[in-house]
């Protein structure tokens, strides 16, 4: 018969747990006391499953018990190696859990989901603001230049002769071309709106077409745009308009930052290998495309625009204003700036044929 010492340390008796209860998961940071059931929701104590807490029996003879203590270590060591095994593959249980509970599977991969359309619709929400403010950024450009404002007021106080062109011109079929070319001009700088296209527009004027073509035929490649739209960061900043409008007039559009009548001309002058005074600026604006070719040493020539109709109303008041300082200043005999390539320009202006 046992001693009431020696049941008090380990039941008379042994319980099995049952086969359909799955036991999958140890506490790590607790004692060895507890265990966790895959379908039960409570932790239920070792003592219960090895020696319930029921009276004590002196049924069980001494091989019985001898048998049962001997059970009972083995599983113990068993349950000690699934610990450490939990302690150093932590994800493994989770896992498995989720494997064996399809609810559980099913709620985590609908949170992952959410949190995926969440992400994207984040990203989507922030592409879309960042478009928009391009966009707004670069019409309000388009309408105000600030820069041009502060070169403007510069010219009138200080230095007007910079907004007079060296040629005035209804547009670039009065041009000649072959004449300038034999002055030793090596290239040609267009400004875009109102020059060759209509405001925003990518195609060129029909009737400046044939123009165009001597132009080409007199300087090869030798021609570019240099506009405050097209190829301009702020307006165009993946440049696909600078490469839509070259597809449409085949003439290179040179990028840049600086909106004219400011920066240098070291962009020009780079793409053509060749200094700013052996170059010819045209344009429709005085105070941007003549101011900054003047400032630069091109030979400017001022042509009239081609179309105010599609013009903002900010553009069109400017314009006028713009106009009428000119118009002011060579009535009181104001001259444009000397340049060396062309003393006189008058006779590289000729009438277009009909």
């Amino acid at each position: 018969m046992l001693s009431t010492t020696a049941a008090a340390q380990l039941p008379s008796c042994w319980y099995r747990i049952p086969s359909h209860l799955n036991v999958h998961h140890v506490q790590q940071k607790r004692k060895l006391t507890t265990l966790s059931l895959a379908n039960a929701d409570s932790q239920i104590p070792l003592r219960n499953f090895y020696g319930p807490s029921h009276p004590q029996t002196h049924n069980c003879s001494k091989g019985q018990e001898s048998n049962n203590r001997a059970r009972y270590i083995s599983y113990l060591n068993q349950n000690h190696k699934h610990v450490i095994f939990l302690q150093f593959f932590p994800d493994s249980d989770t896992k498995d859990t989720n494997n064996h509970n399809p609810k559980s599977r099913n709620h985590n991969q609908h949170q992952a989901d959410k949190q995926k359309e969440f992400t994207e619709n984040n990203k989507a929400r922030v592409l879309f603001t960042s478009m928009w403010w391009v966009d707004v950024k670069a019409a309000i450009g388009q309408r105000i230049n600030l820069e041009g404002i502060l070169c403007t007021t510069m010219v009138i106080l200080k230095e007007p002769k910079l907004a007079l062109p060296h040629i005035s011109v209804p547009d670039i079929r009065y041009i000649d071309w072959a004449k300038l070319r034999r002055k030793g001009f090596k290239g040609v700088v267009f400004d875009k709106d109102n020059t060759l296209t209509a405001p925003y527009s990518l195609k060129p004027w029909p009737a400046l077409e044939s123009s165009l073509e001597s132009c080409k035929l007199e300087f090869g490649p030798d021609i570019a745009v240099f506009s405050n739209s097209a190829g301009l960061h702020e307006y165009d900043h993946d440049g696909s308009k600078a490469r839509m409008l070259e597809s449409a007039i085949g003439i290179k559009v040179i990028r840049h930052r600086v909106k004219k009548p400011a920066g240098t001309a070291e962009e020009i002058e780079k793409h053509f290998g060749c200094e700013a005074s052996e170059l010819i600026m045209v344009g429709d604006r005085p105070f941007t495309d003549i101011v900054y070719g003047n400032r630069s040493g091109f030979l400017t020539i001022l042509t009239e625009p081609l179309s105010l109709a599609e013009e903002p109303f900010i553009v069109k008041q400017v314009r006028k204003l713009e106009t009428s300082f000119v118009s002011y200043w060579s009535r009181r005999g104001l001259k444009p700036l000397d340049q060396k390539l062309l003393p006189d320009p008058m006779p590289c202006v000729k009438e277009p044929r009909p």
